[in-house]
């Protein structure tokens, strides 16, 4: 017999008549079952998702030092362009040891346990990391854009201390984004059980959204279209306007009687020695040369090349807009959007995959690069042999 029972029994027997005290016993003992039930899948749901989210932000935090630790390692890759990536990289690695941590504990408790002063910090920290790593994105473009553009005086401007310029201007935009919270917030006499930015204020919510999305997309499709459109004018330029022919392979065969090939064989005779050996023996060498049409070869060349723009570019625009536009637009309508209901579930997810491009970044920026891949393999293979 269990105790809920024996509680139940003894209420019987102190007051037989009263029917509404054993039905409240039972209806308690139900109610118990059915909380204990429930619990059971709640923590396997909570600890699958606490093991997700974990592994997603230490696949974050390596790909992020593996690009730094190898921009660092290889002295090829010291340029001001490649110092553009690794301060994305390190922008990215601040977002997935500062802020996504704490947010792996607030999403699967769904309780804020660590104050005021600590949920203040943590936000401004998550504004001010994400905004960066979105602002690093423009500066990149921006770098890219003038190199592609004005290839000759922007290689003379191209050093590492306007490189240093434009991440510090990418830094103070994203710290000004932060702060305007921190003015009007006030401390709470209770407990505080929630953390997240205030909304009442409409005006900074429109500021913050506008200055750290909106406005760098509509400079990134810019950018990156101009980059787009002049590459290929490049591309097409380069190509050739009239067919012609080149050596495409030749090879020396010994000893060899003349051949009929098609493709035109080169025979000359050579006597070893002196010129008064009569006896010497002659040898024929034959040069087989193949020829091909150049034009054809070139643009097939350049239609790999555009394609590979392309590509790239899309990869670039198509990553960034789908893993932060869901974030920015539930963002902006919960203060427009009086009526609608806002699911904080919803919230978690577009938050999470704004903080995927934290992990696709490095992947994106860096393995489409040659010189790095190379860098990277290197280390990779020093490192395994170190161990």
């Amino acid at each position: 017999m269990t105790l809920a029972t024996m509680e139940c029994a003894d209420l019987l027997e102190a007051a037989p008549s009263a029917h509404g005290d054993v039905l409240n016993c039972s209806s308690n003992h139900t109610e118990e079952k059915a909380s204990s039930s429930d619990a059971q899948p709640s923590l396997i749901l909570q600890t699958g998702l606490a093991v997700t989210l974990s592994i997603f932000t230490l696949a974050t935090i390596l790909s992020n030092a593996f690009v730094i630790a190898t921009i660092s390692q290889s002295r090829k890759l010291h340029t001001p362009a490649n110092l553009l990536i690794a301060s994305l990289a390190v922008t990215d690695l601040l977002v997935s040891v500062v802020v996504m941590p704490v947010w792996v504990l607030y999403t699967v408790s769904r309780t804020w346990t660590l104050g005021q002063v600590l949920c203040d910090i943590w936000l401004s920290s998550d504004i001010t990391c994400c905004t960066a790593s979105i602002l690093h994105l423009c500066v990149i473009a921006l770098d890219r854009y003038w190199a592609i553009t004005d290839a000759v005086g922007y290689a003379k401007k191209r050093t590492k201390r306007r490189a240093a310029a434009m991440i510090c201007t990418a830094w103070v935009i994203a710290v000004s984004i932060s702060l305007p919270p921190l003015f009007w917030r006030r401390v709470k006499a209770e407990e505080v059980t929630t953390c997240s930015v205030n909304t009442d204020h409409i005006f900074y919510t429109i500021y913050s959204t506008f200055g750290a999305f909106y406005i760098p997309t509509l400079l990134l499709i810019a950018l990156y279209g101009k980059i787009y459109v002049e590459a290929r004018k490049r591309i097409l330029k380069k190509s050739p306007r009239k067919a012609g022919k080149r050596l495409t392979s030749a090879h020396l065969i010994t000893n060899s009687p003349g051949s009929e090939s098609s493709t035109g064989p080169l025979n000359c005779r050579a006597h070893e020695g002196s010129a008064g050996d009569s006896g010497s023996p002659a040898h024929t060498w034959q040069v087989k040369v193949a020829v091909s049409d150049s034009l054809l070869d070139k643009k097939k060349i350049s239609a790999a090349r555009e394609r590979k723009a392309t590509k790239t570019l899309g990869i670039i625009l198509g990553a960034y807009i789908v893993c932060w536009l869901p974030f920015f637009i539930y963002t902006l309508m919960v203060p427009i959007c009086t009526t609608c209901t806002f699911h904080p579930e919803l919230f978690d997810f577009f938050t999470w995959l704004g903080y995927l491009n934290s992990l696709i970044n490095p992947i994106i920026y860096t393995m489409s690069n040659d010189d790095f891949k190379q860098a990277f393999h290197k280390l990779v293979r020093f490192k395994c042999c170190r161990s």
